[in-house]
């Protein structure tokens, strides 16, 4: 049975989260989060001081630090990220901020600006 590890808002996590289970944060996490072949999806008003690696991550709150997707990142309105992007796609709506560089790998195409 699949779970479903969902850090609430008033939650504050310091350290490392490896997971083997889709993980979604609306609190706020310090450190670093591992989720490889795994969604990670960061809610808004959520907070993350962390290198985030997994399969897909989708991210509408704040990020602090590297972003490696093994498929797809996705950066919604009002999301923000302070670091670097990476995977073979990327979309970025309008009103998401990103400061910092996108690698699109794996293919020649640039990440798409939705």
């Amino acid at each position: 049975m699949q779970t479903h590890v969902h850090p609430g808002s008033t939650l504050v996590i310091k350290g490392e989260i490896t997971t083997q289970e889709p993980l979604s944060i609306a609190g706020r996490v310090d450190g670093s989060i591992d989720a490889q072949g795994q969604m990670v999806t960061i809610y808004a008003g959520a907070h993350v001081a962390a290198d985030i690696a997994a399969a897909a991550i989708v991210i509408a709150g704040t990020v602090r630090g590297s972003v490696a997707a093994e498929r797809r990142i996705e950066l919604h309105a009002g999301g923000e990220v302070n670091g670097a992007l990476s995977a073979p796609t990327a979309a970025i709506e309008d009103g998401a901020f990103l400061q910092g560089k996108i690698h699109v790998k794996g293919t020649d195409r640039p990440a798409r600006v939705a």
